[in-house]
């Protein structure tokens, strides 16, 4: 099966890219693709929007920038949902649910 690529932040239609350079856009929005919202280490619950230690706020979120830890995000979708992040292995999961009982 052929790979459809990446998957859109925006639209999360598959975009046919392998890899982002700074002016890749989604073919389907227009949208760009190495921006904040397209890297791994976002995380609008973290100070200024980001898991790394950056100095001072990238904006806007959703165009290209030339941030130095910017790295893809993972995308896989599925029947109806998009999934985002690192991918669970079946130990990580067993975790999760032993961590449940922990007292």
């Amino acid at each position: 099966m052929a790979s459809e690529g990446l998957i859109c932040w925006q639209c999360g239609k598959p975009t046919g890219f392998d890899k982002v350079a700074r002016s890749s856009q989604c073919p389907h929005c227009l949208s760009d693709l190495r921006c904040c919202h397209g890297c791994r280490h976002y995380d609008p619950s973290k100070r200024w929007q980001c898991r790394e230690t950056i100095d001072s706020p990238v904006q806007p979120k959703d165009r290209s920038n030339f941030c130095d830890f910017f790295q893809t995000r993972l995308a896989v979708k599925g029947a109806g949902t998009m999934r985002t992040g690192r991918m669970d292995t079946k130990d990580d999961r067993k975790k999760r649910f032993d961590d449940l009982f922990d007292d």
